[in-house]
């Protein structure tokens, strides 16, 4: 009976791997399938990322891998802001530096912001008053405080992730996570398996 019972839970598990494999999460693999970059990249080369955040993100590659690891906690706001005024200072047009400035500010910095990042009260009242004249440095304190928080924040989360891991050992995206799950289910469907005399009581 135990036998029996052991077979059937063997075949669900193999269908359940199956299936994972066909329809795979895509909190783990659809949202990083871009990561072609990172992916053809040696492991010394992504291993470098570990020195430091701004060796993460100042390659491309690098970006990429960051920006969907904070996708997957869905904070992706932080880097998009940051980038955003990366973009912002390189605005040569007066007459586009102003509306820039006041897109960045409508969508990251007012209250209640589409994408609000996380600022003090000071930052914010800076920023504001620094877009009614803007100039290339109005984000500069708001951009520090986030680049600040996602170093001290993100990147040490990033690093510890499944994502970086499967990247470092070059292993396919998503196969610790995938892993993870396989062992879960593996204990909770037979931790309550019970021999056949245990059955028959």
């Amino acid at each position: 009976m135990y036998a029996k019972v052991a077979q059937e839970k063997k075949n669900r598990l193999s269908l359940l791997l199956k299936k994972s494999e066909s329809h795979p999460n895509p909190t783990h693999l659809d949202t990083f399938e871009k990561l072609t970059n990172a992916s053809s990249m040696s492991p010394e080369e992504i291993k470098k990322w570990g020195e430091s955040f701004d060796k993460l993100i100042s390659q491309e590659a690098g970006m990429d891998a960051f920006t969907r690891f904070l996708k997957s906690e869905f904070s992706e706001e932080n880097i998009e802001f940051w980038m955003a005024c990366e973009n912002y200072k390189k605005i040569k047009d007066p007459v586009q530096l102003s509306l820039k400035a006041k897109e960045i500010y409508k969508t990251f910095i007012e209250k209640d912001a589409p994408k609000e990042v996380n600022l003090d009260f000071n930052t914010k009242e800076c920023t504001s008053q620094s877009i009614s004249h803007p100039a290339l440095n109005s984000f500069d304190a708001a951009q520090t405080k986030i680049y600040t928080l996602m170093e001290q924040d993100s990147y040490p989360r990033f690093l510890k992730s499944s994502l970086y891991s499967d990247l470092l050992n070059n292993r396919p995206l998503g196969y610790s996570a995938l892993r993870r799950r396989s062992r879960s289910f593996t204990f909770n469907e037979f931790k309550d398996a019970q021999p056949d005399f245990a059955i028959w009581l």
